[in-house]
Formats: C-alpha cells, structure tokens, sequence
C-alpha cells in the first residue's frame, strides 16, 4: 500500500481531475473525426464538466493498493463514460426530459434527440473498449473487472434503478424500496468504482473486498440521499441542473418520505458508516474517507 500522501486533499482532486480530464479526451474519438456529429457531441458532453466523483473514488482505492496508472486512468475514464451516457439518456424527452445538465443545454437539447441516443450507446461502448485496452493488467482479472463493470451498467445494476425509478414515479414507496432503487440506479457503479480502482492494484481478499463493499455501501446511498436534499433545497445555478424536478415530476425520494432534517441526518449517519468500514485500512484510506467527506457534506 502506498504511504499517506503529503498533498492537500483538494490539491489532490484538482490533479485527479485534470488527469482524467486529459484521459478523456485522448481516449474519446478526436473532434471531428467522422461522423463528426457524434464525435463532437460526445465531447460536448464527457469533456469540461462534473465533479468527477466516479474517477476520483478509482483514484483514492488505487492509491490504496498501489496500483497501476495507466490502468487506473482506463478504469476511471471507462467509469465516467458510462456514466455521462446515462446522464445523456436520462435527460432525455422519454425519461425525465431536462434541459438543462452540468451548467449547459443537455444533449437533445443542442443537438438532436437521435444524436443523443447515439451519443449514450456509443459511451457505453466506448467505455469498455477503454477498459479492455489495460492490458498491464493481469488477463484474468482484467475480465473480471470488465464483468463487474457491466452488471454494474445493466439491469442488476444503473439500469435496473433507472427502470425502477421511472415505474415509482407517483407511488408511495417505503424506505426499503426507495434505498433499494438507489443501490442499483447509484450505488452499483460508485461500488465498481471503488472495486475497480483497488482491481487495478490487486487480487482482493474476502476481508478487503467486505470492507470496501461496506465503504461503497454508505457512499452510495449518502450520494442520493444528499441529491435529494440538494434538489429541494438548492437552485438551478448552484446544481447546473434543473432544481425542484423530483418534486415537479412526483417522485419517491428521501425528503419526501423522511423529511428534510431526518434526510440531513441520515447522510451524516452514512459518511461515519463509511468511515468505520474503512477502520481496517488505517490512515492509508484517507482519501476514501476525504471522499466520503466530499460526497456528504457537497452543495451541489
């Protein structure tokens, strides 16, 4: 494992993030290759914005299991592909039909609706063309990482949550059901995050792998209890999205069914859980848990 760094939290964010800025770009078609359309619209959409929290979590458990970095920009690259092709599909008019994503028009919105659909297929395939290609990495658990990847992305995953939350909306869930909805739609790629990031480094045992599956756990569920806090409570400007659409459209979330306060402390209960889980690793976690910091206590 590698020893604590010296580096300032938020210096070292800065410089995960202008790394996988610059990953993105390279391992993106270039701008206007043909079919230039779509290639610029991918551009348009991955590059120059978002918090990157899906990288940096492959960042933070790299670092713990000294991985490598070559794979780790190709895990973290593949991560936000996929997840910026979720984003274009979700905002789009058959889904929850915003304008407005990351402080810019959404996809549909400045090009086309078609060119939108393509852009999130072509993402998704993209993503594990860029994970593939870690060939550092040894064959065997490189497939493995492209297997968690994928239930992570599908049904038993990112797109089962979506299915779930599209069916809930104007329905009265319980918490259970909302916290399961949320641990596919989020938690299942926040959880390969993590997974993928100490992947790159190491073969995990059942110890490490429990502990970072509690870690993702907490996380994963603390990310949308805050979006929900952040969307009743915050604005369109601060969020670089449209503000008050979950309760707009009528949708089960933690706010509407805990209350806003009992939702605040709920996420402060989510960011100690992680950093309990992470107790076995000692002070060689502490980005994980920065990052858990980060994730709860964010405004926007």
């Amino acid at each position: 494992m590698s020893a604590v760094s010296s580096v300032s939290f938020s210096d070292w964010m800065a410089g995960v993030q202008a790394e996988v800025e610059t990953a993105l770009s390279d391992f993106l078609p270039a701008a206007g290759a043909e079919p230039a359309k779509l290639h610029d619209a991918m551009r348009y959409t991955t590059l120059g914005g978002g918090k990157r929290v899906r990288p940096l979590l492959v960042y933070a458990s790299g670092d713990l299991f000294g991985a490598d970095p070559a794979a780790l920009a190709r895990a973290a690259c593949a991560l936000e592909m996929i997840h910026v092709y979720s984003l274009v599909h979700d905002d789009m008019p058959c889904m929850d039909d915003d304008a407005l994503r990351r402080g810019k028009p959404t996809v549909h919105v400045a090009y086309d609706e078609a060119t939108a659909l393509l852009v999130g297929d072509t993402l998704q395939a993209r993503a594990f063309e860029t994970l593939a290609g870690a060939d550092t990495l040894p064959p065997a658990r490189l497939v493995g990482m492209l297997r968690l990847l994928a239930e992570a992305a599908g049904s038993s995953g990112m797109c089962g949550g979506q299915a779930i939350d599209l069916d809930s909306v104007g329905l009265a869930l319980n918490l259970e059901q909302l916290e399961r909805m949320h641990q596919l739609k989020t938690g299942a790629l926040l959880r390969a995050s993590v997974l993928l990031g100490a992947l790159c480094g190491k073969d995990l045992n059942a110890d490490e792998l429990g502990a970072l599956q509690a870690y993702s756990k907490a996380v994963g569920l603390a990310f949308q209890v805050v979006d929900d806090i952040l969307d009743a409570t915050a604005d369109s400007a601060t969020l670089g999205k449209t503000a008050g659409k979950d309760a707009a459209d009528n949708k089960p979330t933690y706010v509407s069914i805990l209350g806003l306060a009992p939702s605040q402390a709920l996420a402060e209960q989510l960011r100690r859980e992680a950093h309990d889980a992470l107790a076995p690793f000692g002070e060689q976690a502490l980005r994980l848990r920065e990052l858990a910091d980060l994730i709860v206590q964010r405004k926007a």
